[in-house]
């Protein structure tokens, strides 16, 4: 028998920075069991270059990545996700799209790294790659199969508040 595979998205308003991690590193250590994706509201069109430095220099594939507009994925055609995680305060509060299938959602929100202008840029986007790192990390972990939707659910929103979380997801509590 095949094990499923769950379709992820990862939300940002500008999927440039944090959305685009999110997918990089789901799509690396979730590989086999999770499919994952990344878009924005109001796309920047290009993923910043510190992003891509930062997860190039430690050894992550970034070749493809791009930035997108959410509306790729909420047509005809388009892949059904099992879950959708806001890694952004902005996109949380946003109107989404209504999304097929009806995913559970969570909101993973982490500081901007690419607010950050000088020296201590490259340091924001190492932490910002750690703190969605041990997200998924947890995310991992979970007995999908074997939870029901209101333990998933209660599961989700617990790991948006660890070490990381903006003022927002902790007020989520």
């Amino acid at each position: 028998m095949t094990a499923r595979t769950y379709n992820v998205l990862f939300l940002c308003t500008g999927n440039s920075a944090r959305s685009i991690i999110g997918e990089v590193l789901m799509n690396y250590y979730g590989a086999g069991r999770f499919r994952a994706f990344s878009a924005g509201s109001h796309p920047k069109g290009e993923v910043h270059p510190m992003a891509l430095e930062a997860l190039h220099g430690l050894g992550f594939d970034t070749s493809g990545l791009r930035s997108k507009s959410w509306s790729e994925f909420s047509g005809a055609g388009a892949p059904e996700f099992d879950f959708i995680f806001t890694v952004c305060d902005n996109a949380a509060g946003e109107a989404c799209p209504v999304w097929i299938g009806h995913p559970m959602t969570a909101h993973w929100g982490i500081e901007d790294p690419a607010a950050v202008e000088g020296e201590g840029q490259r340091q924001a986007f190492i932490d910002a790659i750690r703190f969605l790192r041990r997200r998924i990390e947890l995310f991992l972990e979970l007995p999908l199969a074997n939870l029901d939707a209101l333990a998933t659910a209660r599961k989700l929103k617990d790991i948006g508040q660890i070490e990381g979380a903006t003022s927002k997801a902790e007020a989520e509590q």
